[in-house]
């Protein structure tokens, strides 16, 4: 592992009118130039013909020099050659079938930002000052960078709710291996309670967007009777919509930071479902209370910060089935509908409760995978289907 991690800080601030519209028009040209190359890209893909980072960056040279396009000079360079190469990466991903093919950006859906190369920016005393203004950035310093860090990329953007944030990525020496302990958990997460650890420890779903639920109704209801169109009264209830969307969203990013923190300090080995989510969210009953739970969300932090602080996270098959399972005899239910909390094994009689036997089910699954490296795999009723978690335990047949 690294030495040093490089680690994104971001901070809000409040830029003055005339930086507000200097970044307004940088972003609309972050945009113009990003959909133009991606136009011409796709162009030449039809045609059988591959364009490359170097040649779209020539194309944007012949861009500035016409009289439609002149605009382009207004904005500082960096943030639309920084522009040029995510589209390169889009396609890397594209041709290694890691993503979709890159789409275009829209104004009123897409993310506003502009990324600024250390080229295109001055910092110094705690002072951020952007290319192509005189006057330094009104941060609001929340919490203090590293000692003697210096930001190699800016990002500058502005959310849907109006809010302006800067995003500095420096190297953070202070972000190393923590001390290595046998501590392991089991993982299951839920919808009554969010998470359900094999300790038999259940955490509360906070349910960020019920608290918020008749507050945003009522502000879509308003938005819904504005015409429709670019007026000034649409706007102002977008952004009111928007702003409530943003609380629910910062109160629930930051319920899964402290948490995922605190189970990477705690356990050396996190053992976790895999689950899809997007074909879960396609039941119209449960969507709205696996999109407020966040599932995707957490597993993306914990897996990042156990690379930080050198834990493992294992990850078990989504069809492993740690509910029906009974943890003591490994034998297999029948059934096991979503309102069925708690159950009794047939074969040997032991009570379970069914969030805390799955997450027992996931660790012994786990560590079955870090001691022999055999996959997990669904349980199976025939004789000689027996799954890696229950190597050590023999199951036994009713």
């Amino acid at each position: 592992m690294a030495t040093h991690v490089k680690r994104a800080f971001k901070y809000r601030f409040y830029p003055t009118d005339a930086q507000a519209v200097d970044l307004s028009r940088t972003f609309g040209c972050v945009r113009k130039v990003y959909n133009m190359a991606l136009a011409a890209r796709t162009e030449a893909w039809a045609q059988e013909e591959r364009v490359n980072y170097n040649q779209t960056s020539a194309m944007l040279t012949e861009w500035k020099k016409t009289e439609e396009l002149a605009y382009l000079n207004e904005v500082s360079c960096v943030p639309l050659q920084q522009a040029l190469r995510h589209l390169q990466t889009a396609f890397a991903h594209f041709f290694a079938k890691r993503a979709r093919y890159p789409r275009f950006k829209v104004r009123k859906k897409s993310r506003a930002s502009a990324e600024y190369t250390s080229s295109a920016f001055r910092f110094r005393d705690g002072r951020l000052t952007l290319a192509k203004m005189a006057d330094p950035l009104a941060i609001v310093w929340s919490r203090p960078l590293p000692e003697g860090a210096s930001p190699s990329t800016v990002t500058v953007s502005r959310d849907s709710a109006g809010r302006w944030f800067v995003s500095m990525l420096c190297e953070d020496p202070f972000v190393k291996p923590l001390t290595p302990m046998h501590a392991a958990v089991g993982i299951d997460v839920g919808l009554d309670h969010l998470l359900t650890l094999s300790t038999g420890e259940k955490i509360a779903n906070p349910r960020h967007e019920r608290r918020d639920r008749e507050r945003l109704a009522r502000a879509q209801r308003e938005l819904s009777r504005k015409a429709k169109g670019d007026g000034t009264n649409r706007r102002k209830a977008l952004r009111k919509v928007a702003k409530i969307h943003a609380r629910i969203a910062d109160r629930r990013r930051d319920v899964l930071h402290k948490l995922t923190t605190r189970l990477v300090r705690e356990n050396q080995t996190l053992v976790i479902e895999n689950l899809s989510v997007r074909t879960m969210v396609k039941n119209r009953s449960l969507a709205r209370a696996i999109h407020d739970a966040a599932w995707a969300e957490y597993r993306s932090l914990l897996e990042y910060k156990a690379r930080w602080y050198g834990r493992d996270v294992i990850v078990v098959d989504r069809f492993f089935p740690s509910s029906k399972l009974c943890s003591v005899c490994g034998s297999l239910a029948e059934a096991m509908p979503l309102n069925v909390r708690t159950w009794t094994c047939s074969s040997c009689g032991t009570p379970h409760d069914r969030d805390v036997n799955a997450a027992e089910n996931l660790l012994a699954a786990g560590l079955a995978v870090s001691v022999c490296g055999a996959g997990v795999r669904p349980q199976r009723r025939t004789p000689g289907g027996q799954s890696a978690a229950k190597q050590k335990t023999p199951r036994l047949e009713p």
